[in-house]
């Protein structure tokens, strides 16, 4: 999984989704792997664009393809992508659903999203729009968003990867199993410190206020079998990872660690719902809120999708 060989990066050429851009250069450089620019119009874009004499674009109702034409010969030409392999892709459709399915004809491995600004994407590439965009991809979504801890150097017109501290957000289901491993190579192959944290719900004191007896018990249970899972994750890999338990609300407590420990990275499985009255992939709201909220950036590891039935639980926290 790790070292990305294909980054996706999305954008509308607005300075916030060009933001992500020095993040796939730099995992691009790192894994000696290219960088795929998608662009999501509503009209079908001529395939020969780039190659299209000014003078046939400038008819009136041509002058977007002029632009677009434009910005991407700008954006080539950026400092950042010099000597790394460069194919700018164009379709049209819904941008998560075309965003997805771009990432699996080109085998990407990683989706770089800023996670800010308005809605519409040709108008600007963030905010709920970036969210779909996580909620569809086939692969692991950084997710972005300024201002934030910065973990991408830039030394001239290069770019570097500088992680020291990594934390793993797990609840040992299968929607963190990816996660558990992707964060364990990048840690390993970054000499990074691991730090995997489970947050035991504040639901389960509720249910203890309620039924005392029952739900104490069951309270003891999951603290004991978490302890145990939690020891065999610290000593089970060939890297020390340092693990926390940790009792509240889940994005908080998960946000909260991140800043204490001054991390680089959180990375997160991103188990996702589709609800059978209506087909739109849906994020878990913990893990939304963890990105909306995070000190630095998420690496949103996709698992298996589930079908939620009922409306009600597809907000259902998922980590």
């Amino acid at each position: 999984m790790y070292p990305f060989q294909n980054i996706l990066f999305p954008t509308d050429f607005s300075t916030q989704s060009c933001a992500a851009l020095k993040y796939a250069a730099a995992f691009a450089r790192d894994g000696n792997g290219r960088v795929v620019i998608v662009n999501v119009q509503d009209e079908r874009v001529p395939s020969n664009l780039l190659r299209l004499n000014q003078s046939a674009l400038e008819a009136q109702q041509n002058r977007w393809l002029l632009q677009l034409q434009t910005d991407t010969k700008e954006l080539l030409a950026d400092s950042l992508l010099e000597g790394i392999d460069v194919e700018p892709v164009f379709v049209d459709g819904d941008p998560p659903i075309e965003v997805a399915q771009v990432a699996v004809d080109y085998g990407a491995d990683l989706i770089t999203v800023m996670t800010r600004g308005r809605k519409r994407f040709s108008r600007a590439f963030g905010g709920s729009m970036a969210e779909d965009i996580i909620a569809e991809a086939p692969c692991p979504v950084l997710a972005l968003r300024s201002p934030q801890h910065d973990f991408v150097q830039q030394r001239d017109a290069e770019v570097h990867i500088h992680l020291k501290r990594i934390v793993l957000a797990t609840n040992f289901r299968p929607s963190s199993v990816a996660a558990t491993q992707l964060a364990g190579q990048i840690a390993n192959r970054m000499g990074a410190q691991l730090h995997a944290v489970y947050v035991i719900g504040d639901y389960f004191e509720q249910l203890s206020a309620m039924f005392p007896e029952g739900g104490l018990a069951a309270l003891t249970r999951l603290r004991s079998y978490v302890g145990e899972r939690m020891s065999h994750l610290a000593n089970g890999g060939a890297r020390r990872v340092r693990t926390h338990i940790a009792e509240g609300r889940p994005y908080e407590e998960v946000v909260r660690l991140a800043a204490k420990q001054d991390a680089d990275l959180i990375v997160i499985g991103t188990a996702v719902h589709n609800s059978l009255f209506g087909g739109s992939a849906v994020l878990g709201s913990e893990v939304e809120r963890v990105i909306r909220n995070a000190p630095c950036p998420v690496l949103c590891v996709p698992a298996a999708r589930v079908v939620t039935p009922l409306p009600a639980l597809v907000t259902q926290p998922v980590m």
